[in-house]
């Protein structure tokens, strides 16, 4: 808590944990080990950050593990500065080859209008893994989101960086992920920003929409994101939603899958 404090001290709107913060992204063989370390969204400890977020005049966005039945889920609370809950997204991909088989998925994605000191902007959540399907941030995007936020456990190297990038690209928004320093297992830090906006009219050539990436030291860092000029952008530009063609692309709500993608552990 002392961390969003030395945020709101920086002049953050928004502040964003690492994956399943009240645990430190644990997940136990052992589901009695699992259901003790899971609280629930009306926890002490879930609560303490709404309250928090209403002091500080700042959004949070708390993750946790979260108490469900029939097994916990990988949860994200986004509270704004009033201390409202805004949304609560569980993963929807999660990596059901390894421990996370152990936890219930999520059901759908969720953009909300956050109220900041700033004005209104256009909010959504994935996690972790769900950054690997580009329909995780496709969606977010055709459901308005503007900013996606990303809590993380897991290496961060350039081929998950770069799917961020690509995400952030060819939907043209904002994305902001959080990942646990070096020290916590299998992380590395490079938490990172992209804004989205490729090409500027005074400029040749493209840019590269990293706004922001850590090194892997513990810290509190901030991305600021250009939201008026991602908007004007968003207007003028080709990608997003401007010239997609939906009626071509049945296939991917098709619930088939072929070799070499068959897994026998995969949950549908």
């Amino acid at each position: 808590m002392g961390a969003c404090r030395k945020a709101k001290e920086m002049g953050a709107d928004i502040a964003l944990f690492p994956e399943m913060w009240n645990c430190g992204y644990q997940v136990p063989e052992n589901l009695r080990e699992l259901r003790t370390l899971a609280v629930s969204k009306n926890s002490a400890f879930v609560s303490a950050y709404q309250s928090l977020a209403a002091e500080l005049d700042m959004a949070i966005g708390i993750t946790f593990l979260e108490a469900y039945d029939p097994l916990p889920r990988n949860t994200i609370c986004l509270f704004d500065r009033h201390g409202k809950e805004i949304f609560t997204y569980a993963k929807v991909h999660t990596c059901d080859f390894g421990e996370e088989c152990m936890l219930t998925p999520g059901e759908d994605f969720y953009v909300a209008d956050l109220d900041t000191g700033k004005g209104t902007v256009k909010v959504g959540s994935m996690i972790c893994y769900d950054r690997e399907f580009p329909e995780s941030a496709r969606i977010l995007m055709l459901k308005g989101a503007e900013i996606i936020l990303v809590p993380n456990a897991c290496p961060m190297e350039i081929n998950r960086i770069s799917q961020l990038r690509g995400r952030a690209y060819e939907n043209m928004l904002g994305i902001a992920t959080v990942n646990y320093p070096a020290g916590q297992p299998d992380c590395n830090g490079h938490s990172t920003a992209f804004d989205g906006i490729a090409y500027r009219p005074q400029d040749p050539g493209s840019r590269d929409t990293l706004i922001v990436e850590t090194d892997e030291s513990e810290g509190i860092f901030i991305a600021d994101f250009p939201i008026e000029e991602m908007r004007e952008y968003r207007s003028r530009e080709v990608h997003g939603n401007a010239y997609r063609r939906p009626s071509k692309y049945k296939r991917l709500i098709s619930e088939e899958v072929d070799a070499p993608f068959v897994r026998k552990d995969a949950r549908r």
